[in-house]
């Protein structure tokens, strides 16, 4: 096993064009989930004594892991999550946590993963009628977006369907034309173990409460970590609101109209609520709630030019919108203590990297490139946007981070991500 490494971090020129910082991270000690926090549908009210030390021991330990040095704000007092973590998105330092490998039910932040897995596998103009087989299924109760059987829709659609929505409808579809949700959940499974998130499970590819169904609010934050390193994940992460397409119907005349109708991003940090504002800085991430879960949510947000990364998991207090508010509450205190508390872990990169970082280069050192870790990332179908759509989808011409690819390495985390244009040029409901 690779012993901990610093994190080397490079800078290229910002540009009109792009925005290229990169930050360039490796493994720290990790190990796997200890065997008495199994996969459980109905955890016990309790965290275990022992739980996964991936990222460092402190977030191992159950009860919450902060180290405030001289000037640090504390923590808020009113939080009631059975899990959360703050996190840097671009160092992967793990500010504070609370049970962060708690295996817990995740509800729809799964389909974070889920898209991360399946993002790259077509173009999002690919076009696809939906059969009967392709939404059988579908759990009672889903969140829907209303995809109708024998009706086209585009690869973009779908996955505007997954993450405004959150429908479980375009998530069958999308695992239809991926095989089906046994090689879906299976693809997922294994995209989870590369990325080190040891914690989770995959038993349903939308979240849905299945027995033995598990992640943490650790897993959720590599998840969005590596889907953010995507620009279609971050185009449809952000996008608040766009047209979706409806039924087909025949006038009086005979001819045949697509119809469309609006639809809103349920991230409510993001599109806003009447007891809770849209969130200075904000830019995704995923939201859930089922029965077994509660409400859960990752969020990612930009203030002063630093990434910070939330999760939160099943708030013990049921007031409307609390996971939103619990979850505000944090990337405050994470923005006002940065650099002013000590980490309590990191978010670990892929197990590609941890490999890439050990092999020799051709001086005989391990890493190669002097034994850094650097991204290789599997090529991903752009995002266009689609008519009438509003957040990053409509900004083609916004500065985006650029993939650098250095030699010798596997893992490249984009240092700016483009966040602040996005923030100021999406208009606000």
């Amino acid at each position: 096993m690779p012993a901990s490494m610093k994190t080397v971090r490079r800078s290229l020129p910002v540009t009109a064009a792009a925005l290229t910082s990169l930050t360039l991270l490796a493994p720290a000690a990790f190990a796997a989930p200890s065997p008495t926090a199994s996969p459980s549908a109905s955890p016990t009210a309790t965290p275990p004594a022992s739980m996964s030390s991936v990222g460092g021991t402190r977030l191992g330990r159950p009860g919450t892991q902060v180290d405030l040095a001289g000037g640090a704000p504390v923590l808020p007092k009113d939080l009631t999550a059975r899990s959360w973590i703050v996190a840097d998105a671009e160092t992967g330092d793990v500010l504070a946590s609370h049970n962060a490998h708690w295996r817990l039910a995740p509800a729809s932040t799964l389909k974070m993963l889920f898209a991360d897995t399946l993002l790259p596998k077509w173009p999002t103009t690919t076009q696809h009628k939906v059969a009967v087989s392709d939404l059988a299924g579908v759990g009672a109760g889903s969140s829907l977006v209303g995809i109708k059987e024998e009706e086209t829709y585009t690869v973009h659609d779908l996955w505007l369907g997954v993450f405004l929505r959150s429908g479980n409808d375009a998530v069958h579809v999308l695992s239809a034309m991926n095989g089906g949700v046994d090689r879906t959940v299976a693809e997922m499974n294994e995209h989870a173990a590369e990325l080190q998130a040891l914690d989770t499970t995959v038993v349903s590819p939308d979240g849905y409460d299945a027995p033995h169904q598990v992640s943490s609010a650790y897993d959720l934050t590599l998840f969005a970590r590596s889907g953010l390193q995507k620009k279609d994940f971050r185009e449809y992460a952000s996008t608040v609101r766009a047209k979706f397409p409806g039924k087909t119907a025949k006038d009086k005349k005979g001819k045949t109209s697509r119809e469309s109708f609006e639809i809103q991003n349920t991230n409510r940090l993001l599109a806003g609520d009447s007891d809770i504002g849209v969130y200075p800085g904000i830019a995704g991430v995923k939201n859930g709630n089922t029965t077994n879960a509660g409400a859960t949510f990752t969020g990612v947000a930009e203030r002063d030019g630093r990434v910070l990364l939330v999760t939160v998991m099943n708030p013990a207090k049921k007031e409307h919108n609390e996971v939103y508010k619990e979850t505000a509450r944090l990337f405050d205190w994470g923005f006002q203590a940065a650099g002013k508390v000590k980490p309590v872990g990191e978010l670990v990169p892929p197990r590609s990297a941890v490999a890439a970082s050990a092999e020799p280069d051709d001086s005989g050192q391990a890493g190669g490139a002097g034994g850094k870790a650097v991204m290789g990332t599997k090529p991903v179908a752009g995002a266009p946007a689609a008519d009438g759509s509003t957040g990053v989808g409509i900004a083609a011409g916004i500065a985006a981070g650029v993939l650098v690819l250095l030699t010798g390495g596997a893992f490249l985390v984009n240092r700016r991500w483009p966040l602040p244009e996005l923030v100021r040029r999406r208009p606000r409901p």
